[in-house]
C-alpha cells in the first residue's frame, strides 16, 4: 500500500530530470500521475513507461487556457487533483542587469512566476472537489539572496515565495495546503547543459567550500516534496524548505585533522 494511493498528482515540467524523479516516486506510492510537459514526445514516452496510472497533458504553463484544458482531462480521466506541483522553471544566461534584455525578462517571469500563479489559479478549485489537498512551488535558493547575473530567475523566485504565502493563508480553510521548496544546486540538465550558448552552470559552481561538498540529486528533493505532500505533513503550510547542502549557509571551515 502507497502513501498517495488512489490521489491524482499533477507535476508541471515534467519531463525533466526533477520533473521525472517526482512522478516516477508518485507512480511508486500508488498514485495516478499527470505528466505536464511542453515537450509531447518525451512527455508521452514517460507516461507510456509509467503505464495505466499515467497520463501526459500538454502544457504551458504561461496559457491559462492550457491549464483550464490541463484540468478538464485530468479530472475526465482521474477525478479531481490532490497534488500540484509546479516544477516548471526555466534559467538564463548570466549577464548584468543593465544588459539584460527585455524579452528574457519577460519569459523568465512569465514561466516562472505567472506559470505558478496560473497553476494555484487553475487548480485549486480541483483541489476543493476533491476535499483538500496539497500544492507545492518548487523555488530556489535564489529566492533568499541576491545573485549577480541573474535578475530575472531571482525576481521571479522570490515573488514565488510571496505567492505561496498568499495562497496558504487564502486556502488553509479549504483543507488545502501550499509550501515551497527551495533547492541549491541540483545535478540536472538546466545545471549541466549550455544556456542560451553560453557554458552551463556547472562550469563554474563547485559545492567543495559548503558543509555538503556535492550537487544534490532529483532523488533528495523528490524525498521531500513526497514528505511535505503526505498526510504526515498535514501540519505544515505556509513554509519554505531549503534543501542546499549548506550554500546558504556560506563556506563551512576545513576540519583540522585529529591529532
Amino acid at each position: 500500500m502507497g502513501r498517495f494511493d488512489e490521489q491524482t498528482v499533477l507535476v508541471t515540467g515534467g519531463t525533466g530530470g526533477q520533473g521525472a524523479s517526482h512522478l516516477r516516486a508518485y507512480h511508486r506510492e500508488g498514485a495516478n500521475v499527470v505528466v505536464a510537459a511542453r515537450s509531447e514526445e518525451a512527455g508521452r514516452e514517460l507516461a507510456a513507461e509509467l503505464g495505466e496510472r499515467a497520463l501526459f497533458v500538454r502544457l504551458d504553463v504561461t496559457d491559462e487556457a492550457a491549464w483550464t484544458a490541463a484540468v478538464t482531462e485530468t479530472e475526465r480521466r482521474f477525478g479531481p487533483i490532490a497534488v500540484l506541483v509546479n516544477n516548471a522553471g526555466v534559467q538564463h544566461s548570466a549577464v548584468p542587469i543593465e544588459a539584460v534584455d527585455r524579452r528574457v525578462w519577460d519569459r523568465v517571469l512569465e514561466v516562472n512566476l505567472t506559470g505558478t500563479f496560473l497553476g494555484v489559479k487553475t487548480v485549486t478549485p480541483s483541489l476543493r472537489r476533491n476535499g483538500g489537498g496539497v500544492i507545492v512551488n518548487i523555488a530556489s535558493t535564489m529566492a533568499h539572496v541576491g545573485s549577480p547575473l541573474y535578475a530575472p530567475y531571482v525576481a521571479g523566485k522570490w515573488a514565488v515565495r510571496g505567492l505561496t504565502r498568499t495562497a496558504a493563508l487564502e486556502l488553509g480553510r479549504y483543507g488545502i495546503r501550499v509550501n515551497s521548496i527551495h533547492p541549491g544546486v541540483i545535478s540536472t540538465p538546466l545545471i549541466a547543459e549550455p544556456i542560451d550558448g553560453q557554458p552551463p552552470i556547472a562550469d563554474f559552481y563547485s559545492p567543495e567550500p559548503y558543509a555538503i561538498p556535492r550537487l544534490g540529486t532529483p532523488a533528495e528533493i523528490t524525498a521531500l516534496l513526497l514528505h511535505l505532500t503526505s498526510a504526515e505533513a498535514a501540519f505544515v503550510t505556509g513554509s519554505e524548505f531549503v534543501a542546499d547542502g549548506g550554500l546558504l549557509l556560506g563556506p563551512a571551515l576545513r576540519p583540522e585533522p585529529a591529532a
